[in-house]
């Protein structure tokens, strides 16, 4: 069992014991949604649990992204149970997210569920003989969910629901987890934290529209919250002390070549759709160092300098079409989540001392662009 994180406010009276203790920064992560590709994200926290250095101060997610987050969450949770009291949270963080995925190569996932209902309206014929993933697509457009899965039948909430002890998740203090759904009939983001982190959250937040029948919750209806905030950034800034945010990408900013197939046109699609709100915010928050730098807002408590940093798992997984995020193939998790490990390692090799003094990546560059830049 690794030993307990130390605290990076507390004073060290030895010399000796100051030397040898490591340097400790503290986090915000940032989780975008992806589906099963979520599974690398799985890789880069199980690796980021296993170093003594990182405090985890904040956490959001939308998405897939939301459904790690709260399993990570619900390590620390069992925490303050009587039961798990003596146990390091960061142990039981990485094996309630190995639970899960498990669960989720268990049951199939959201792949199985799609081709199931394909198979139905075609009368049982094999889906993958009359082009497989191009004609789910294509039916998706004749029928809505509210016809084709008429009871709303979703196996991850069944999973979560056994996996997740939500009542413990809304007494957590710390790290404080914020979950992004979209409201339908604003289209607006709303962000779930606390006592309103609940199950029915967590579905909302994973809602695809085509599949299955938007969530309630208050009477109001949602969807996934990638179409809004993926991931949600601002709880970030607001509600938690870090400055550095480290997002894990896992939805490509840039293609090398133009999409020319019908499903690679719509892969590309969806990374964009996905990456939309994640780009506006990244905007904000440049507007606002930028601000700071020319001495036109004062760095403090209205608003702070914030770092980012990105681990990217977008580049990493280039080769994997976005059409895999409804697979749960065993074999494709698992290198999934390896690829996560590695990309977290060489991260955290090039980047750990830059925390709390620099962002390590080049906000106008990958996310403003062209677009004008001027405070003045």
């Amino acid at each position: 069992m690794n030993n307990p994180v130390p605290d990076p406010n507390t004073p060290t009276d030895a010399q000796d014991t100051q030397d040898t203790q490591p340097a400790v920064r503290s986090i915000n992560l940032a989780l975008q949604g992806g589906g099963s590709h979520g599974a690398f994200t799985w890789g880069v926290l199980d690796t980021l649990l296993l170093d003594n250095r990182i405090r985890i101060d904040g956490i959001s997610g939308a998405s897939a992204g939301a459904v790690n987050a709260v399993a990570l969450a619900n390590g620390y949770a069992q925490v303050a149970q009587k039961d798990f009291a003596s146990d390091d949270p960061r142990e039981l963080a990485r094996a309630s997210l190995a639970r899960l995925w498990r669960g989720v190569t268990g049951i199939g996932g959201l792949g199985a569920l799609t081709q199931g209902v394909v198979r139905l309206l075609l009368g049982n014929w094999h889906a993958e003989h009359l082009g497989g993933q191009i004609l789910g697509n294509a039916m998706s457009r004749w029928i809505s969910p509210y016809q084709a899965n008429p009871l709303d039948i979703n196996p991850l909430r069944k999973l979560l629901d056994e996996q997740i002890d939500f009542a413990a998740l809304a007494r957590l203090a710390s790290p404080r987890v914020f979950v992004s759904a979209t409201h339908v009939r604003t289209g607006r983001a709303d962000i779930f934290s606390g006592k309103r982190l609940t199950l029915q959250a967590v579905m909302a937040s994973t809602c695809l529209p085509n599949i299955f029948q938007a969530v309630e919750i208050d009477g109001e209806a949602y969807w996934d919250g990638g179409f809004s905030a993926n991931p949600p950034l601002v709880p970030l800034i607001n509600a938690c002390e870090a400055r550095d945010i480290v997002l894990v990408q896992i939805n490509p900013l840039q293609r090398a070549q133009t999409p020319q197939t019908p499903q690679e046109i719509m892969d590309r699609i969806n990374e964009l759709t996905f990456n939309a709100s994640l780009l506006a915010q990244m905007r904000d928050i440049d507007f606002i160092n930028r601000l700071i730098d020319d001495g036109r807002l004062q760095d403090g408590d209205s608003y702070k300098r914030l770092y980012l940093h990105r681990i990217d798992g977008g580049a990493a997984m280039e080769d994997m079409p976005a059409s895999g995020k409804l697979s749960t193939d065993t074999a494709m998790i698992e290198r999934l989540f390896e690829m996560g490990q590695s990309s977290a390692k060489r991260w955290l090799a090039s980047n750990f001392d830059a925390l709390g003094r620099q962002s390590t990546i080049n906000i106008r560059r990958d996310y403003v662009g062209n677009m004008p830049t001027s405070t003045r």
